[in-house]
């Protein structure tokens, strides 16, 4: 019941924010992040378990373990610009956010180029000539 911790933790969090944001808006912002890293540091168990599933099936399957790294790449990139898009929103700055995520998105589709390339390879070795 990892849940209930973590939603006691977010909760908890969220009520010290609450008392602290008028006096001391600074130590509420990081109290915020701070949650949210504690948070993700409490899911990298499940992240890694996750991962070696993964890597077993591609293994079986006989994928090439390059492609599995790099899509594990562009999730890890898309939740990392989506946790800091969001601590940057908390502190009130939407349009820094916005960059953020757009850097992410930017960067994922550099990330895609090797696998896109490869789709579009063996579209092209189907059609008939």
């Amino acid at each position: 019941m990892e849940i209930i911790q973590i939603v006691g933790l977010g909760l908890l969090a969220t009520i010290l924010i609450l008392v602290l944001k008028q006096q001391m808006p600074l130590f509420a912002f990081l109290l915020a992040v701070f949650t949210g890293i504690v948070i993700f540091l409490f899911l990298l168990g499940k992240i890694s378990d996750v991962i070696d599933v993964l890597s077993d099936l591609a293994t079986k399957s006989g994928i090439d373990p390059v492609f599995l790294k790099t899509i594990l790449k562009i999730i890890g990139i898309a939740y990392i610009a989506e946790f800091g898009a969001q601590a940057v929103r908390d502190a009130g700055q939407e349009s820094i956010a916005a960059k953020i995520e757009l850097s992410g998105k930017i960067l994922i589709m550099v990330m895609a180029i090797p696998i896109i390339s490869v789709i579009i390879e063996t579209v092209v070795n189907l059609l008939p000539t």
